[in-house]
Parts: structure tokens; sequence; C-alpha cells
């Protein structure tokens, strides 16, 4: 075990080469950061207040700008839906209740937990009761044509 009394706030201290004495600028060329005061000669970081902003690339296209444009680049804020036609829904039987669970249980969609959506393509013959995040404004009105009925899911 150690001795406690030697761990006494009187006796802690930095360790070794952590402090550094602050660099004094402008106060003459002998001091080495003299004149210029390790700004360099002229140019736009020399002056007072002089300096870019952080991204800032020489009037190029900046990174931070540039990156939408690239191929493959994903908002933070994108939704994906996973896409069902009406003409594959018709698999079911009049009156049935369609909820993501039961489309996943088909087949018709791999992850019930991720949000779906219901488009418009083919003819919906069957009244049916359809759960889903969203539907297409073809889908929503050929739906309803057919006697069903549209549920969205927040």
């Amino acid at each position: 075990m150690f001795d406690k009394s030697s761990l006494q706030l009187e006796n802690l201290s930095a360790p070794k080469g952590s402090k550094h004495p602050r660099k004094r600028l402008g106060r003459g060329d002998s001091s080495g950061h003299g004149s210029f005061s390790g700004r360099g000669m002229k140019g736009q970081k020399s002056r007072s207040g002089g300096g870019v902003r952080l991204g800032f690339q020489g009037g190029q296209m900046a990174l931070i700008k540039s990156l939408p444009m690239i191929r493959g680049f994903t908002a933070r804020n994108h939704k994906s839906y996973q896409l069902i036609n009406l003409d594959q829904l018709m698999v079911f039987d009049s009156g049935s209740e369609i909820t993501p669970t039961v489309m996943e249980k088909v087949g018709l969609i791999k992850n019930s937990n991720k949000m779906v959506k219901v488009l418009g393509r083919g003819d919906c013959e069957k009244p049916l009761v359809i759960e889903a995040s969203r539907f297409s404004d073809s889908a929503r009105k050929k739906i309803e044509a057919a006697g069903g009925t549209v549920r969205e899911l927040m």
C-alpha cells in the first residue's frame, strides 16, 4: 500500500514537460518572436482580424457543400420506404385486414418495422383494409373506390 501522507494538496505538482512558458509575441527581435510575431510577412492571415472561416478552401467549392452532389450520398433526414403495389396485394381475400406484419409473413416486404408505402400500380377489385405508413394518391382512390379502407400508421 502507498503512504497517504505523501498524497497531499501541497505536495502535488504537474507532470514534467506538461507546463510550457507563455509565448510572448512582439517583444523585440531578440525574443525570437519580434517584428512579425510569428505571422509571416504579408497576406490575409498576417492582418489583425484576418484569416478565413473553418472549411474555407480558397474560393474553391468547399467539401461540405459538394458532398451532397457526390454519388452515394444519403441525407441524414432521408426516409426510405418499402414499396408495395396494389396488384401485389390482390393475393389476399376480400375484406381481410392487411398490416405490415401480415405482408412480412407472406413475403411481400422484408422487415415489418420499417416504413411501407402502397403505390397504385394495378387495380383493386376487392374491399381491403390496408395499414401502411404512406399511400400514393392513386392507390388511396382505387382502394376506397373498391369499398376498402386506408389506415396510415404514424
